[in-house]
């Protein structure tokens, strides 16, 4: 039988995986008595862990959230985890939270095992960030947008646009898209009556927030998806639809979620689908994946890969010449 201090660490980690235990179900796996559990219950609640509890034929308890942040307990993989994501955190694109992760994470080293605080050290230590120059995003702007996408609430913001143009905007939100680099929100926007991608770094909500609304069907695909449509496809002035010769396992590494779309054909081929303001560039841009390929739209990407050709093969002629 576990110590009472022991047992307590013991029973707050079950407490944490799941979110209702019965006390019947506690009390067989510390290996004690219900009356035991309900003393330790108590013990917890003391310390400040808003232990609930659970009505129901057997009974019950539930892990709540309380008015301040109890000690939390990690175990390996979550530890390395966290600590790994407090250190991207530290200079990664949301604004003004850099200090504060730093802060939790000298939190979490200080009180790390040995064996772990190495394997972080060892996976931090061969990180290297390529950290560009694009725009951040708020913290509280990210918490306001969260919050909004979870209630259900409608939001209304000011919008910047890319030309400068700000707009008010009231929208129904889905979901936040982070490619990595940016940050952007899909939601429906009432004024339009359509669906829409916005960068979060050019949003500033309005408070307080609308009411709340009944989801509608979200657009074709998920979230993500319907921001790599509009990133790789959509937005340019140009659209294409290629055949490649290609498994789409073998054309992934060569298109990334926000430079086309892959869709799968069989085995050996897929369909790409792509944007691009310069037929010229997508021309050239997909003849450097090395493999057979035909254009199914639009036939003005056919005629500039013709010209394209023309080009080149005097180039190998008079190149040979010389």
């Amino acid at each position: 039988m576990l110590e009472t201090s022991a047992r307590l660490l013991r029973l707050l980690s079950l407490l944490q995986t799941r979110r209702d235990w019965s006390g019947a179900e506690l009390a067989r796996r510390l290996e004690v008595t219900d009356r035991t559990v309900r003393r330790d219950v108590d013990k917890l609640r003391s310390l400040g862990y808003p232990v609930h509890a659970v009505t129901g034929v057997a009974g019950g308890y539930r892990l709540g959230a309380g008015a301040a942040l109890p000690p939390l307990l990690l175990d390996d993989d979550e530890a390395i985890a966290v600590a790994v994501g407090l250190r991207t955190a530290s200079g990664g694109t949301v604004a003004g939270i850099e200090e504060t992760s730093v802060r939790a994470l000298a939190k979490l080293e200080q009180v790390l095992p040995a064996r772990l605080r190495d394997r972080v050290n060892a996976v931090q230590s061969v990180l290297v960030p390529l950290r560009g120059k694009g725009p951040t995003v708020d913290a509280d702007t990210l918490a306001a947008i969260a919050g909004a996408c979870r209630d259900r609430h409608v939001l209304r913001f000011d919008y910047r646009s890319h030309d400068g143009g700000e707009s008010l905007r009231r929208v129904e939100p889905l979901r936040m898209v982070h490619t990595g680099r940016r940050w952007y929100l899909v939601a429906y926007d009432l004024d339009r009556d359509d669906w829409r991608t916005f960068r979060v770094d050019r949003i500033t909500p309005r408070a307080p927030t609308g009411p709340r609304f009944t989801p509608r069907e979200p657009p074709a695909g998920d979230a993500a998806g319907h921001v790599s449509r509009g990133l790789s496809y959509a937005a340019y002035r140009h659209q294409a639809v290629i055949t490649l010769h290609l498994s789409a396992e073998a054309a992934a590494e060569h298109v990334t979620p926000t430079s086309g779309i892959i869709e799968p054909i069989d085995d050996s081929r897929c369909t790409l689908r792509v944007g691009a303001n310069s037929l010229d560039g997508m021309a050239m841009w997909v003849s450097l994946f090395g493999c057979e390929y035909e254009v199914r739209e639009p036939p003005e990407l056919v005629e500039r890969m013709a010209v394209l050709a023309a080009r080149l093969d005097r180039a190998v002629t008079r190149s040979r010449r010389e």
